[in-house]
């Protein structure tokens, strides 16, 4: 049959490439298995309706191990099905052989294996199915070990979806033990050799005196060892304007309230305090409540970022705090303000 060439004309190839795997782990097997197959395959047979179900049996193999990844084998299996004749309305058992080849591949050269290959099954008539499936094994000594399979069968003849699993018991040759190693006698005398002192880290404090092995070099240390850290102010701040009459914050101000946003995120203790200011044009009274409104309109876009509203104050200094205190147009649109600036302590490493 069409696979029996195919099956010869891979187990050659397999023989023959085995020289160049000399230098891994390798080795033939051979083992005998337990097999269940599913199966679900109707009118087989048009003229007498039979339907064709699950199978047990057993069979052999025999494989090679090319390395800690790979490995090949070919495979026979004696299959007994239970078998629906529609016509004659009885159940009875059919006779089934299956044999093909699978290559597996062994995970990070361990216990656990995936498989892929192909099978040819005769049953009633010839079908031809690849599988895929995953696998365990677990050696019980150097050389005996216990598998246990699942597999996926997909048919291409007829387009039958089945699964199967086997467990079976191998011997693989050719791995023997490393011979023990003589005992050497013990010394009938001790020789002290005296041992220099170490300082692994090279922080200038000697191993047996450091508390923190192992400190970046970049780091200075005290006297244990340990990462010196020293206090170190950060600061931000913000600046937003408006229109004349206005508290609407323009959205080109957005990403600079966003770097305010993270600042107060990265430092979880500190608050902030949005000054609120306005020109000396118009209502001295109104202005004072403009500029309120100004810095509540910029507190809302902090809010919005995630900053909680007990870490905001806000204050309207109306034309309280000029900027610029000149008659023109461009003095008044510098006046028309929120400012904060919003410092913190940070801890940091002090470096060599």
């Amino acid at each position: 049959m069409k696979l029996k060439s195919l099956t010869i004309a891979i187990a050659l190839a397999a023989t023959s490439a085995s020289t160049f795997a000399a230098d891994k782990e390798e080795g033939l097997y051979l083992g005998v298995f337990g097999d269940y197959y599913d199966a679900s395959w109707k009118n087989m047979r048009a003229q007498t309706g039979l339907d064709v179900n699950e199978s047990t049996g057993w069979g052999v193999e025999a494989g090679y191990r090319f390395s800690d990844y790979w490995s090949a084998r070919l495979e026979y299996a004696d299959m007994d099905f239970n078998a629906f004749d529609k016509a004659a309305g009885n159940r009875n058992n059919i006779d089934g052989e299956r044999y093909g080849i699978d290559a597996l591949y062994h995970l990070d050269g361990g216990p656990f294996y995936g498989l892929f290959g192909i099978k040819e099954m005769d049953v009633v008539d010839d079908n031809t199915f690849l599988n895929a499936g995953v696998g365990y094994q677990h050696f019980i000594t150097d050389g005996f070990f216990v598998n246990a399979e699942t597999a996926v069968y997909q048919g291409l003849d007829k387009g039958y979806t089945d699964v199967g699993a086997k467990i079976g018991i191998n011997y693989l040759f050719g791995q023997n033990s490393m011979p023990a190693q003589p005992v050497e006698p013990a010394p009938t005398a001790v020789v002290e050799v005296p041992v220099e002192p170490k300082d692994s880290d090279n922080d200038n404090i000697l191993d047996k005196d450091d508390k923190c092995p192992n400190t970046p070099m970049t780091d200075a240390v005290d006297g244990d060892g340990c990462t010196l850290y020293e206090d170190r102010e950060v600061t931000t701040s913000l600046l937003v304007t408006f229109p004349h009459d206005s508290a609407q914050v323009g959205q080109r101000y957005f990403d600079d309230i966003a770097s305010v946003s993270e600042f107060l995120k990265e430092h979880e203790d500190t608050t902030v305090l949005l000054e609120g200011h306005a020109s000396a044009v118009g209502n001295a009274n109104y202005n004072k409540m403009l500029s309120k409104k100004r810095a509540d309109d910029v507190a809302q876009e902090l809010i919005k970022d995630g900053i909680a509203e007990d870490r905001i104050t806000t204050v309207g200094l109306g034309e309280e705090r000029l900027k610029n205190t000149a008659n023109t147009k461009e003095a008044h649109a510098e006046n028309r303000r929120v400012e904060a600036h919003v410092k913190s302590i940070e801890r940091v490493k002090v470096k060599r």
